[in-house]
């Protein structure tokens, strides 16, 4: 069998195809979750902490004070934009928790319809 013909078995297997669909809709669903957190979660939070803007929580490693981090940034400060971090990790603990909750149905429904799970 030639080489092509092999790729193109490969290409149509189902599963590479619900792993295509999967990664488009994880991209999405990421999207999703930035706005949460940017839009929705961060608002309320910096509201709650004295309306601090999560996004512009930093520390200047050059010990000097500036306006905000695009200032910092563009000055050439080294900055560590802990801020930042913080919206990703909220990013990811949500994310999993979503496929966590996804998965733990699929082997519900499985056991439930009497399917074997993957070895």
């Amino acid at each position: 069998m030639g080489m092509m013909q092999e790729f193109k078995e490969f290409a149509l297997k189902g599963n590479v195809i619900d792993l295509a669909v999967g990664v488009v809709i994880g991209g999405a669903f990421g999207k999703i979750t930035a706005s949460l957190v940017e839009d929705i979660i961060n608002p309320v939070l910096g509201l709650a902490l004295g309306r601090v803007d999560l996004t512009q929580l930093y520390v200047a490693l050059d010990g000097k004070t500036y306006e905000n981090l695009a200032a910092a940034k563009k000055a050439g400060a080294a900055v560590v934009a802990y801020g930042n971090f913080i919206n990703i990790v909220m990013q990811f603990i949500i994310i999993a928790f979503a496929i966590f909750i996804v998965i733990k149905q699929v082997n519900r429904l499985m056991r439930v319809s009497g399917d074997n799970l993957p070895k």
